[in-house]
């Protein structure tokens, strides 16, 4: 593939090696569809290869999200289907291995809410700035009635402690920059309107650095996530049998009718 082959990602390359890569459907605040979750798989192979590229800093486009979930349709359609949700299983796991292999920098721009296939890129970045007035996330697959699988299972417990993310997971609730902060979740939290500034400087810094030296760096320390893949494929396999219960439509239909739940498990 190349750069022009993606559909809903936008590319700014800089002279210095830093690629810009901005999640791109704002009209529903960059929310993942299928062929966005297909693409976030596919396009580390691609700047991989690209020996112009240093790293990258991966942001939302507008001024509301990093990206909102999935795509109520696209997350309706897997309720059920066995074949839908085991193509998505196989999606899932590729983009947290493909980001986990991927030998460049990755800093994520968090400049709104962010949650499902996006908080994956956003929490799996190398480095990760936060909006202090607009920046939010949760997992949310609670909320939908399936366990939290993608990447929350091997690195919410490294960056915050076993009782936070167990709470955070377990509840679905908000977690907004200056928080995430405190709580070691993400590296900065910065003014709205010094977001990409600050994330574009570090990216700089780093595009100035022994590319091997940081790269090799980051390689190492990923092997943390690394050792932690069994857990993760124990998590994507308890989502993707969640999506074949009752208690997933009705997290689905809630969601869609902007009201609670009321899971059929639960009474």
């Amino acid at each position: 593939m190349n750069y022009e082959d993606f559909e809903h990602l936008l590319f700014d390359r800089k002279d210095n090696g830093v690629l810009l890569m901005t999640i791109n459907r704002p009209e529903v605040m960059n929310a993942t569809n299928a062929r966005l979750h297909w693409e976030l798989t596919k396009i580390w192979a691609v700047i991989q290869d690209d020996d112009t590229v240093k790293n990258v800093v991966v942001t939302g486009a507008g001024d509301r999200a990093f990206s909102a979930g999935g795509d109520l349709d696209w997350v309706s359609g897997m309720v059920g289907d066995a074949k839908a949700i085991e193509g998505v299983r196989k999606e899932a796991a590729d983009l947290v291995y493909n980001i986990l292999n991927f030998e460049k920098p990755v800093i994520s721009a968090i400049n709104g809410v962010a949650v499902g296939a996006g908080l994956v890129v956003a929490m799996l970045a190398d480095i990760s700035v936060i909006s202090k007035e607009k920046g939010k996330f949760t997992d949310g697959h609670v909320k939908l009635g399936v366990a939290a699988g993608d990447h929350a299972a091997i690195i919410w417990p490294l960056l915050c402690g076993m009782a936070k993310a167990k709470y955070y997971l377990m509840t679905a609730e908000f977690i907004n920059g200056e928080e995430a902060e405190r709580m070691g979740m993400v590296s900065l939290c910065v003014p709205h309107d010094e977001l990409m500034d600050k994330a574009m400087g570090v990216a700089n810094q780093l595009a100035k650095g022994s590319q091997s030296a940081i790269n090799g760096t980051k390689n190492t320390l990923n092997g943390w996530m690394k050792m932690a893949s069994p857990i993760f494929e124990a998590s994507l396999r308890e989502e993707m049998l969640n999506f074949l219960s009752d208690d997933a439509k009705e997290g689905v239909a809630a969601v869609r009718e902007k009201r609670a739940p009321n899971f059929p498990s639960a009474q």
